[in-house]
């Protein structure tokens, strides 16, 4: 039959249109991290379910408590509270309130407002209250903080206030963001096995020690309370420490990680509130708050919060986890009243009925009345008046790196990279390019990651050698013709290989559904790989398991391997573990793990550090564990300056290679092209 020139023309747009699409990169890394969500979500419900005895609740109470100071760095010892002499005295109406400061370890003073009530209304001894500040910059003077301390303390109660980290008389940055005030040292302490988390629940363990050996206190009626982050500290608390008669969360982070529907990157937050490794233990936010049964817990939610603070799910899945945690209670045959959950549709705050709340049940559990509660009347003072007049507190003391060799079966483990079997990749095109074939191509890296690759390939006889490059920008970044993909396959010295690895290029993650403020803040390298850890498999390692994919998909032919700036510290793990990788060379590379410790302005993506690294290794050692020829073309530290030679000669092997020309084009790429 023969075909009309409109018919011909239709065909070819029919199998244009028909051709196979390209994959979905974008959910690549979204789908690996709700695959490991998913079986973590089903590891812990399978084991809340076999809970039905009083015995095995109790258990589950110990090993929760255990878990959280295991993962979050251990427990610290007590030392000397040193609390000092009263600063200073502030009289309100029908309270006062004493400023004063403590030690909670060797350095670091934590500064106080103790506010107690008129005893001329109210004699001793009181019930005791922790108030746990949210994220406010000026920590303990943050009005609705005031309010509720206030009002608490015209109802009888002794409450004790203090600053956390970051805040208040602690703000040692000075960034304007109390969320960075936890996070930015949060993320370095990690480096060396230590956690923001470790850091403020000892804190309030420590302000709780001052509060329960206060003369006017009962220390049989002991409660703590807070409002985001401080209703989060409070459910660490509770997690911890048995003394508390009951609690009260306002709007904490009462969302798991590993949830149901789970929206990648997942319910990420600021440093302390997010634990590290829980998931391949089923382990999350919610067992936090198991220990304190069968004792009073109040738990109190914003409606609102669905709408950007938390995810999309935040009130279904909390909903979903109370009623999980209320079976528990009934194991431990609790009463009914002994577990609340009432959520206000006012926005994320301590706002009036919040606070009222509050008075509410701690009116019947901490004094067994029933009376009806409002809000006294409350009038907070300007900052200057709770001031403590710490002078400003210094950074933030690291664990020290280890020193010495690595172990690179450990390096393993501690990055996630597993072994597998490697395919053949798959060639989803092949098109002529200026001076070389180029092959569009997919890799597999592990089930369901395709790695998404350009090859260039010399139009002659085959160079015997492939150079893989791997730019932040992407594979993408050098493709054009007349630019470094097309230049060095056409030279004929090498073959080329530019790819993408996981968060970067074609597989930078699509964005999480919800309120554009929420998924938007959340489509960060930073959160990406706050869930990555959190879910046991650090970015860092996933994207060397991409690298040493690339290289074992490859024929066998020599291997090297150019990496520039971010990039360069996946590179370098992975030549450290494929003896295929003859020669690695990074252009603007960090020199140092350990250079990312001294100083607060770090420049380094997130992205490249991993729990607890510096207790074993640093990148200088793996260097020069490994057999690969190394250049450093213009490494820098952890601020992002430049290295000078003399410093990169001390720390590398004798053989490194140093350049300062870290330009990206086949001059600056002499050393690979050799």
């Amino acid at each position: 039959m023969t075909l009309t020139r409109r018919q011909s023309l239709l065909l070819g747009l029919s199998s244009l249109y028909a051709a196979p699409r390209t994959p979905p990169y974008a959910r690549t890394l979204p789908s690996f991290l709700g695959n490991l969500a998913q079986q973590a979500y089903q590891r812990r419900n399978a084991a809340l379910a076999k809970i039905t005895t009083p015995q095995q609740a109790a258990e589950r109470q110990q090993w929760a408590a255990k878990t959280l100071w295991d993962l979050i760095g251990g427990t610290p010892q007590r030392t000397d509270l040193a609390v000092s002499p009263i600063a200073g005295t502030v009289t309100g109406d029908g309270f006062s309130i004493e400023n004063f400061s403590f030690a909670s370890r060797p350095g670091t003073r934590i500064p106080v407002n103790l506010y107690l009530p008129d005893p001329a209304k109210f004699p001793p001894p009181y019930p005791g209250v922790l108030f746990q500040m949210g994220h406010s910059l000026n920590g303990k003077a943050a009005e609705p903080y005031q309010k509720c301390c206030q009002g608490l303390a015209k109802l009888g109660y002794l409450v004790l206030g203090f600053d956390p980290m970051g805040q208040g008389e602690r703000t040692y940055l000075n960034v304007g963001d109390a969320d960075e005030e936890h996070s930015r040292p949060g993320r370095q302490m990690l480096l060396t096995g230590d956690t923001a988390t470790r850091y403020q629940l000892w804190d309030a363990v420590r302000a709780l020690d001052v509060l329960a050996a206060h003369p006017k206190v009962d220390p049989k009626r002991l409660a703590s309370t807070g409002q985001s982050g401080g209703g989060t500290l409070t459910m660490l608390l509770a997690a911890v420490d048995p003394r508390l008669t009951c609690a009260a969360v306002s709007c904490g982070n009462t969302e798991n990680h590993a949830c149901k529907d789970f929206h990648a990157p997942g319910s990420t937050d600021d440093a302390e509130q997010n634990i590290l490794g829980g998931a391949s233990l089923g382990f999350d936010r919610w067992d936090w708050l198991y220990p304190l049964a069968p004792k009073p817990l109040l738990v109190l939610a914003s409606a609102r919060d669905e709408f950007g603070t938390y995810s999309p799910d935040y009130i279904r899945s909390g909903e979903e986890e109370f009623a999980k945690l209320k079976r528990f209670y009934q194991v431990l045959g609790a009463p009914p009243a002994n577990l609340q959950w009432k959520t206000t549709q006012l926005p994320h705050g301590l706002s009036r009925p919040l606070r009222v709340e509050i008075y509410r049940f701690f009116e019947t559990h901490l004094r067994g009345t029933a009376r009806p509660v409002d809000e006294p009347e409350v009038k907070p003072f300007a900052d200057d008046k709770l001031l403590v007049g710490l002078p400003k507190p210094s950074r933030i003391e690291f664990r020290a790196p280890a020193t010495g060799t690595v172990d690179l079966e450990r390096l393993r483990s501690k990055l996630g990279v597993g072994q597998w079997t490697p395919k053949p990749p798959a060639v989803l095109a092949r098109e002529r390019g200026e001076g070389c074939d180029i092959e569009t191509l997919d890799i597999q890296s592990e089930p369901g990651v395709l790695i998404p690759a350009y090859h260039f390939k010399h139009l002659g006889k085959d160079p015997g050698k492939t150079v893989l490059l791997l730019h932040p920008s992407g594979r993408t970044r050098t493709w054009r013709e007349g630019e470094l993909c097309h230049q060095i396959a056409a030279s004929g010295k090498a073959n080329v290989v530019a790819f993408d690895v996981r968060g970067i290029g074609e597989l930078t993650p699509e964005a999480s559904p919800g309120q554009w403020n929420y998924a938007r803040n959340h489509a960060t390298d930073e959160m990406w790989t706050w869930a990555s850890m959190m879910l046991g498999r650090p970015l860092l390692g996933q994207r060397v398991t991409d690298i040493l994919a690339v290289v074992r998909a490859l024929p066998n032919t020599q291997i090297t391997l150019g990496a520039y700036g971010s990039m360069s510290v996946a590179a370098l793990c992975a030549a450290a573990l494929e003896p295929r990788i003859t020669t690695v060379q990074l252009h603007r590379g960090l020199i140092s793990w350990a250079s990312l410790l001294t100083t607060d302005d770090y420049k380094e993506p997130f992205s490249n550090f991993v729990p607890g690294i510096l207790l074993d290794t640093d990148l200088p050692h793996i260097a020069n564990a490994m057999k690969s020829r190394l250049v450093l073309a213009s490494p820098v530290n952890g601020a992002g300056q430049p290295v000078p030679e003399a410093a990169v000669r001390r720390a590398y092997r004798p053989e490194t290679i140093y350049t300062n020309d870290d330009r990206w084009r086949p001059e600056s790429m002499y050393f690979l092209m050799q």
